[in-house]
């Protein structure tokens, strides 16, 4: 039985790799053996000292996509972003739309896919990091080319732990969870989480769900 697939995705600065690790441990703590696949474009950036070119945009996917698939022997693996994220800012910063067909078939592999939502602060971190103004038009984007690519999708707000529980009642809610015969233990977990509903790209759940959790922080930011 092949692993269960967990992708993360979401703008820049808004907790994918804080997440990742939360559910690895979580999923860890459930006797499941987990490989966590980190953001290849970090580890490049790194490298390289530099931001990718776009004619090295596609390599750059394409061993995202090679590091999921290569873990076959796991119970679940969780990656920390996928080559959709590539293709979109590939769209954005060079007008580059050829990496779309990949990734969304890529994409479609992931028994489940969260996006992560844009309460939390911006922070600077690393090269690939465009700023603050650049999130919402990434979310549009990402919330768009995973519609029209016909992959559902579940959006998690909040912070450390509540983010967790969203994620967790998320999970929960995805029936391939069950092939692995934990997702009462998932579901046991995201007791706590208050999940609104489980259609959580709908604007006006989104809004609510958003305007609690800002208002439990003492946060008097609008809304996206």
């Amino acid at each position: 039985m092949r692993p269960l697939r967990i992708a993360l995705l979401g703008a820049e600065s808004t907790g994918k790799t804080e997440l990742a690790r939360a559910l690895a441990h979580h999923c860890e703590s459930l006797s499941l053996k987990v490989a966590s696949v980190p953001e290849w474009l970090r580890l490049w950036c790194d490298a390289q000292g530099r931001t990718p070119r776009r004619d090295e945009q596609r390599s750059i996917a394409e061993e995202q996509m090679r590091r999921v698939e290569q873990h076959t022997d796991v119970d679940v693996v969780i990656s920390d972003t996928t080559p959709l994220m590539t293709a979109i800012y590939s769209q954005m910063l060079f007008d580059d739309a050829s990496l779309y067909p990949m990734a969304i078939q890529h994409q479609r592999q992931f028994d489940a896919t969260l996006v992560t939502g844009l309460d939390l602060p911006w922070v600077a971190d690393g090269l690939q990091r465009d700023g603050p103004h650049v999130r919402e038009p990434v979310d549009r984007l990402l919330r768009l080319s995973l519609a029209q690519g016909g992959v559902s999708f579940q959006v998690v707000y909040g912070s450390g732990a509540e983010r967790l529980q969203h994620a967790l009642a998320a999970l929960a809610n995805v029936e391939a969870t069950r092939h692995l015969g934990n997702s009462d233990r998932f579901a046991r977990a995201s007791e706590r989480a208050n999940w609104v509903c489980e259609k959580c790209a709908d604007p006006d759940c989104e809004h609510r769900l958003f305007s609690q959790l800002l208002s439990r922080r003492g946060d008097s930011a609008t809304p996206h």
